[in-house]
């Protein structure tokens, strides 16, 4: 009998799941509060049930639990970037970050990821597989185990590509932000996409209140299919017509994430462009100085072209911030770690 993975079971998931095998529906919250709230690593360690009950329980789940490989920590910064091995073997990463406001992890969604965007190192061996909602959510669990720190925001913007991942994406942002669980708003959490086009229609939906971040990355398609696949697929004009259902229908305000890349997309005429792709959609933009990568010949742009790129957007009403820098001198971008640590075995 293959085992099922406890850790992925929603709270009412999880209530009938232990009803089923005889026990009372208030064993199911004592076993969500070890799993989701005392984040324990083992069913030996869930002290208030039985010898019996966790001896059942561990004939029929697995606890799902990621082991840390390697942690870089920034000297400039402080941010960390987690290297964690899966049960299976595989490798994915992750950053905490500190911020005024609070702790911040940018987890990933996917081992590898099969987008093709040329500035990213997550993608260049492809997509090896999805993550489990439990394997994203223990990226959460192992940090705040080894930071002994609250986590208050969360992204899932590390590697993969999380609307690739939608069903588990989804159900991860529902448990995070479960009052049984860790109950972290869903304002506090933003979920990135390259721009799958039918699957912001279909979280639009799902009466969600997180930030929905599009990488957008350039001002036309030409453009934009030079840099992103994705773009042979789906027009900018068709992101931005999601864009503005899901605003609708959420009443949310978009993030669009713009990696600057030097001679690449970083004109005045880009800027320019961009402020008229966003002038109906209520966003605000992210400039991204990228973070280059060996395997690619692309580098940032300069400070004094961002900040001028930045005087456009605001001369044009668009909300902009230049998203601060973390975690530069320890490969820090989407990808970067895993693929050095892989190529060192």
């Amino acid at each position: 009998m293959d085992k099922k993975d406890i850790k992925s079971f929603s709270f009412d998931e999880l209530n009938n799941e232990i009803v089923s095998m005889g026990e009372k529906s208030f064993r199911a919250k004592q076993i969500y509060d070890w799993l989701h709230v005392k984040l324990v690593r083992s069913f030996d360690e869930m002290t208030n049930l039985s010898n019996d009950l966790r001896s059942r329980l561990k004939e029929a789940y697995t606890l799902t639990t990621l082991e840390i490989v390697r942690v870089q920590e920034s000297k400039i910064d402080g941010t960390r970037k987690y290297l964690f091995k899966l049960p299976d073997g595989n490798l994915i990463e992750s950053v905490w970050m500190i911020y005024k406001h609070g702790n911040s992890v940018c987890v990933s969604s996917q081992v590898g990821c099969r987008m093709g965007c040329k500035f990213c190192a997550s993608t260049i061996d492809g997509l090896e597989r999805n993550l489990l909602t439990s394997e994203i959510l223990d990226q959460i669990y192992a940090i705040t185990l080894d930071t002994k720190d609250r986590v208050s925001n969360v992204v899932v913007m590390g590697s993969g590509e999380p609307m690739d991942n939608y069903d588990n994406t989804v159900k991860f942002v529902r448990m995070l932000s479960d009052e049984h669980g860790l109950n972290i708003s869903q304002r506090n959490i933003t979920v990135s996409t390259c721009g799958l086009v039918p699957k912001i229609y279909d979280l639009a939906n799902e009466d969600l209140s997180i930030t929905l971040a599009i990488s957008l990355h350039a001002t036309t398609d030409e453009k934009r299919r030079n840099l992103m696949p994705i773009a042979n697929k789906y027009s900018i004009k068709e992101i931005k017509e999601a864009c503005l259902n899901y605003f609708d229908k959420t009443g949310r305000r978009l993030t669009f994430e713009y990696s600057l890349v030097g001679g690449v997309n970083d004109t005045d005429e880009d800027a320019e462009e961009l402020a008229d792709i966003l002038r109906e959609v209520n966003g605000h933009v992210n400039l991204i100085p990228v973070n280059p990568i060996k395997e690619r010949d692309f580098v940032s742009s300069t400070d004094k072209r961002v900040a001028a790129f930045k005087n456009k957007l605001e001369k044009k009403q668009i909300n902009v911030t230049i998203r601060r820098e973390m975690g530069r001198d320890i490969d820090g971008a989407c990808g970067q770690l895993r693929r050095s640590f892989l190529q060192e075995q």
